[in-house]
């Protein structure tokens, strides 16, 4: 087809809007009867029923207006007042049932005039004779009643009796006429109802057939164009994967004078091309948090300077990675990172944090200003923490997968550790290599919290600012003062337990206890504290930081600490 491809684009969808509109058109004409239908109920014969319903109400309202009065009439003393109302309500209710009844019989003199609307008719005529019939009986109703108090009050026995026999005929009267009405109306309403139901299924079938053969219309039209497009698009993909799989030979047929004709005359040349020149391919990469490279390219970082920030710092190793990679292949070794490495970062990312670099098995990421606000950096670094422990769980059961074995699996454990503080950040590197990094104090510390979880046999350490800065949100047990390597003041060491709102009773129990042990540890209550941390062991079985200090304070009965200790535990490795 030698048209341009904008041509044959809008000849499909002119296509398919005629076919829309023919659809939409037949679907019109489909469903004119149900809203004929639909109308009848909605605007006359609903509207009548309730109508009809209503002078029903008033009318049984009158009967029981009438009970009153008469009642009141035999009573020893009649009270005038009483019925006097009643009296009134009684005619009250007739006017407007009388009233009601005119307006029914107005709606159906509209309805009559309606040219547009087809109505049973017959049954409109039915009704015009039924509503006044009611209305002549519910006013022969109302008088003989009145006859019925006059005769009453002037004590006429033989004409009163006779009266009531004319009153109780009348009533009857009443009743049979309004239930002629709303036999009328019911069946007239439940009739035209049906026959709606009968157009609905028509009609929608009906829509059916004609979508389904505007759709087959369709798809032929657009699959004799679309191949016209989509033949050129497959001669290029196919010289594409020539190209890529090294053949540079392969040459794209030109059939077409379109713009995929072009397309496919520039692909020869860039091939002619690739054939003269030799073909150089080097690696290269350098992996940025999206981040960063926007804020730089925004002139929003500098690239020379740096400044000091207020931010947490997050490092995580695996445990005895050496061990774990012995007899594995390098190949094997770099996929287990890989999807280690992907399983982590996904964890510090959706918190907003950047991560920073891998070290060997290790991982380095920073939370805090301008990615995160500054109140909320420890917290998004402990929530990051709880998530990387909960994924560990998925990257265990993906183990057999990735070893091809469902036996002898290595354990994978992880120790994290966090610290927040004062950094320095900024690009830091050399000319020709540099990255967006965090220095200082801080990252020693957390990197060094890392790995004190050997010393405890904990998972996530935090430091003392971190807790202060995480908030209640977030629940950590005190686990000691200690003294890291490269670090000569001391720092309390806080263990990250979990969220405090899906906090256990046994484990909450367990953290009172351990803390209220190591206040007696520094205190050098030997006694006081092994009850405590024995309490700990028994609400969390084989809590292993409360066995470190059970067998620490055993050494010291054995050999006490000098005198002046501070309750500082120095760390005297890694």
């Amino acid at each position: 087809m030698r048209l341009p491809i904008s041509l044959k684009i809008f000849s499909i969808t002119a296509a398919l809007l005629a076919l829309m509109v023919t659809v939409a058109w037949i679907s019109t004409l489909n469903f004119r009867d149900l809203n004929n239908q639909v109308r009848a109920l909605a605007d006359y014969y609903l509207p009548l029923q309730q109508e009809v319903a209503s002078v029903e109400i008033l009318i049984r309202q009158q009967m029981v207006h009438m009970e009153r009065i008469k009642a009141g009439m035999e009573s020893p003393k009649p009270d005038p007042v009483f019925l006097e109302q009643e009296s009134t309500q009684f005619d009250m209710r007739g006017i407007n049932a009388d009233q009601i009844i005119d307006s029914a019989l107005r709606q159906i003199n509209e309805a009559w005039l309606q040219q547009d609307l087809e109505l049973d008719r017959a049954t409109l005529a039915v009704l015009r004779k039924q509503l006044p019939a009611i209305q002549s009986a519910r006013q022969n109703f109302h008088r003989a009643f009145r006859q019925l108090q006059i005769e009453a009050v002037e004590g006429t026995s033989r004409s009163e009796k006779i009266v009531r026999e004319v009153l109780l005929r009348e009533k009857n009267t009443v009743d049979v006429e309004i239930g002629k009405a709303i036999d009328t109306l019911n069946k007239l309403t439940q009739d035209t109802a049906s026959e709606a139901k009968k157009e609905e299924e028509r009609a929608t079938a009906l829509n059916w057939i004609v979508t389904a053969i505007a759709t087959l219309l369709g798809l032929i039209f657009a699959a004799f164009v679309t191949r016209s497009l989509v033949d050129p698009v497959k001669r290029l993909l196919g010289g594409t994967r020539a190209v890529e799989a090294g053949d540079l030979q392969v040459e794209i047929e030109v059939k077409t004078r379109d713009e995929l004709a072009t397309l496919a005359h520039s692909f020869n040349h860039m091939v002619d091309g690739l054939r003269e020149k030799e073909h150089i391919r080097e690696t290269f990469g350098q992996y940025v948090d999206p981040r960063i490279v926007q804020r730089v390219l925004e002139k929003r970082l500098s690239a020379d300077r740096g400044e000091r920030q207020t931010m947490s710092v997050f490092f995580s190793d695996l445990e005895g990675f050496t061990r774990l990679c012995e007899g594995l292949t390098p190949d094997l070794v770099v996929r287990f990172l890989n999807r280690y490495f992907a399983l982590m970062s996904e964890g510090v990312r959706e918190r907003q944090g950047i991560v920073d670099k891998y070290i060997g098995d290790a991982v380095m990421a920073f939370w805090g200003p301008p990615f995160v606000e500054p109140a909320d950096h420890a917290r998004l670094a402990c929530l990051a923490a709880l998530d990387q422990l909960a994924r560990l769980d998925a990257f265990r059961a993906a183990l057999p997968e990735l070893f091809g074995v469902a036996h002898d699996l290595p354990v994978v454990n992880v120790r994290m550790g966090l610290a927040s503080g004062e950094v320095t950040v900024g690009n830091i590197g050399s000319e020709t290599s540099r990255g967006y990094t965090v220095i200082g104090d801080t990252v020693n510390l957390a990197s060094r919290l890392e790995q004190a979880n050997k010393f405890y046999g904990t998972r996530i350490l935090a430091s003392d600012a971190t807790r202060q800065l995480a908030g209640d949100s977030l629940a950590f047990r005190e686990l000691d003062s200690l003294r890291v390597a490269g670090k000569l003041e001391p720092v309390r060491v806080h263990e990250l337990v979990g969220l405090a709102a899906e906090l256990g009773i046994g484990t909450h129990r367990a953290v009172q206890a351990y803390e209220a042990g190591l206040a007696r540890y520094r205190a050098q209550d030997w006694d006081a504290a092994e009850a405590a941390f024995r309490s700990c062991l028994s609400a969390m079985p084989g809590d292993r930081p409360a066995q470190v200090m059970l067998e620490r304070i055993a050494a010291f009965r054995c050999s006490p600490p000098p005198a002046g200790w501070d309750g500082v535990w120095v760390a005297s490795g890694k």
